[in-house]
């Protein structure tokens, strides 16, 4: 296998964990899902382990990256794109494939805190939290690390409240509760706009 092809088979195993998550998928079912061999697989990863690492490892990449996008189409201050993340989330929550946060998935799988799994998936939220700190920073907090906190516990409440409760408006409820701690959080005038 060509690493191009190693990159497919993490991003198909991305899928499937996704879809059934980690525990509940052996190798053989990531064989019929990928049209990949079981030698093939273990020539790029020596365990199971392994290749969910990579799969988190894309799965983050690939979040992050369209989660800061969408936040910055959608709002051109910083405090206008920390509420723009409840927009951009409940786009996320609208389409088909949508089953929660893989990585509060991989952290209730693999919850020892020493375990590398644990470790990358804690990894993710540590990287979203410092993006937050530094926009609240930016947007002027008076205590950007709190507000940066306040934000993710309402993101990954959303989160939870729109795969548990199949609810549509939870991004919605979230950003009403966003706006009132951004309004509290910042100086008078800088705040951003509702809606």
């Amino acid at each position: 296998m060509r690493t191009n092809k190693r990159d497919e088979l993490v991003r198909k195993a991305l899928d499937v964990y996704y879809r059934e998550g980690f525990h509940a998928t052996g190798m053989d079912r990531l064989v019929a899902e990928t049209g990949v061999s079981k030698t093939s697989m273990y020539k790029h990863f020596r365990t199971k382990e392994d290749l969910i690492l990579a799969v988190l490892r894309l799965r983050d990449e690939n979040f992050r990256n369209w989660l800061y996008r969408r936040m910055e189409e959608l709002a051109e201050t910083p405090a206008g794109q920390l509420l723009a993340c409840f927009d951009a989330l409940g786009e996320w929550f609208g389409l088909e494939g949508f089953r929660g946060c893989m990585f509060v998935k991989a952290g209730a799988e693999f919850q020892e805190k020493g375990h590398p799994i644990h470790a990358q998936a804690s990894e993710h939220k540590r990287l979203l939290a410092d993006h937050f700190t530094r926009l609240a920073q930016s947007a002027g907090a008076v205590e950007p690390v709190l507000l940066a906190r306040q934000l993710l516990l309402l993101k990954e409440g959303a989160i939870a409240a729109a795969v548990l409760l199949n609810g549509a408006e939870a991004a919605k409820d979230a950003k009403a509760a966003a706006q009132i701690i951004l309004n509290a959080a910042l100086p008078s005038g800088d705040q951003p706009g509702g809606g």
